[in-house]
Formats: C-alpha cells, structure tokens, sequence
C-alpha cells in the first residue's frame, strides 16, 4: 500500500509564493512518476505537473515559468513551488503516485489565491 500526505496549503496574495509537499510511504519505488494534481469548484480534476524518477518534468502550459515541481527520492517526498500565483489557480491540489497497477492519491490541501 502507498500512503500520500500533503503539507497544508493556505491563503495566499496574488503574486506571492508558496510550497507545497508530498510525504510517500510505503511501497514507494524511486522510479515512479509522481505529480501534482488540483481541482477547482466545478471543475474537473487537471494535471499540474509530475516529474519522472529520473527527473523528467511535465506542466501544464497555465503554471509553465511560474511553477517547479521536485522531488528526494530518499525521503520519498515531492515538491510544488508554486510562484506568481494568481486567483486562478485557486483550487484543492493533490498528490499522486502512479503504481504498477493503480494510482494513489493524497486526501488533498487548499490552496486559495485572493487579496
């Protein structure tokens, strides 16, 4: 089994910065994608980023130059630095392992843009 948790995100100004984490435990393999996904009111669960165990990275083209994701394969953990947010980006964002035969996801953490 493979256990994701999030740190808290929070409220933030247009503009500001913040940095999500994702603690894995479990049967984590180093070589697993692993990403970042959110879900804003009404709409449908997107992706953000993910990043390869190698280090290969993906964004989609709305946090491309304004998001970094990351990760330490030996404390099993992914980062978001999240910069230049804006109102948009407002959304419950969530962690994600892609397993062998399944994929697992953290319960989620808020994050709200808002001045």
């Amino acid at each position: 089994q493979v256990q994701l948790v999030e740190s808290e995100g929070g409220l933030v100004q247009p503009g500001g910065s913040l940095r999500l984490s994702c603690a894995a435990s479990g049967s984590i393999f180093s070589v697993n994608v692993m990403g970042w996904y959110r879900q804003a009111p009404g709409q449908q669960r997107e992706l953000v980023a993910t990043i390869s165990g190698g280090g290969s990275t993906n964004y989609v083209d709305s946090v491309k130059g304004r998001f970094t994701i990351s990760r330490d394969n030996a404390k099993k953990t992914i980062y978001l630095q999240m910069n230049s947010l804006k109102p948009e980006d407002t959304a419950v964002y969530y962690c994600n392992y892609r397993g062998r035969l399944r994929d697992y996801w953290g319960r989620g953490t808020q994050v709200t843009v808002s001045s």
